[in-house]
């Protein structure tokens, strides 16, 4: 019974590691609509799971409900952490998540071809 405590908690370990790797904490300067759910301006706790096309992100802003969107990886330098929105009828819509060194690219947001019909 204690080996496999044991294991469990080094397996525990593992996750907490693996997605701290997977996380990281961005600062929203104004709020902005990803899917059906407005999040808050101020600090989101963004997480992302899968690789390439495959890949899901998280957003959690401090004290809401985390929403969750398929997503895609690119791997790339970015100069600064920053989010990428379009306007859509007045609406801001997420778009990217840029970090130090990949970018997460929301599928299915709104692109510039969504503005024609406004």
């Amino acid at each position: 019974m204690k080996r496999f405590a044991v294991g469990l908690l080094a397996l525990a370990f593992t996750f907490a590691a693996y997605a701290a790797k997977n996380s990281k904490t961005v600062d929203f300067a104004q709020p902005v609509q990803v899917g059906s759910t407005t999040l808050p301006a101020g600090p989101v706790k963004v997480t992302w799971t899968g690789t390439g096309s495959d890949a899901k992100l998280t957003l959690a802003p401090y004290g809401k409900h985390p929403v969750t969107v398929p997503a895609q990886i690119v791997s790339q330098r970015n100069p600064n952490t920053a989010i990428s929105t379009i306007s859509v009828k007045g609406v801001q819509y997420l778009q990217q998540v840029q970090l130090s060194d990949l970018t997460l690219v929301v599928r299915n947001a709104p692109t510039t071809s969504a503005q024609a019909g406004q």
